[in-house]
């Protein structure tokens, strides 16, 4: 992690994290309330997800910078001899 909002709690600048199929949701509806967020209307996915900024679309692995809602962050424990094995995770 190269950076964070100054509204981020659970992480820190150098953490190792990984980031799966979604980088946001509404967080307002029920589907969100019970932690449902894959069936939010308004959830945005890691790849090809509608954004405000150019170029209007998320670009997944192809991405050379990704902005995350921290509820879609997910810490990295392995040893880095085993990063392989983490990306299957993540994307399934």
């Amino acid at each position: 992690m190269t950076a964070v909002g100054n509204a981020v709690s659970r992480y820190a600048v150098g953490d190792l994290v990984g980031v799966g199929c979604m980088v946001d949701s509404c967080q307002q509806c029920e589907e969100c309330a019970e932690g449902l967020e894959n069936y939010c209307d308004h959830m945005v996915l890691t790849y090809n997800g509608p954004t405000q900024d150019a170029p209007g679309h998320t670009l997944g692995g192809y991405s050379q910078q990704i902005v995350v809602n921290e509820r879609y962050v997910l810490r990295i424990t392995h040893p880095e001899a085993q990063l392989a094995a983490v990306a299957p995770l993540l994307c399934a």
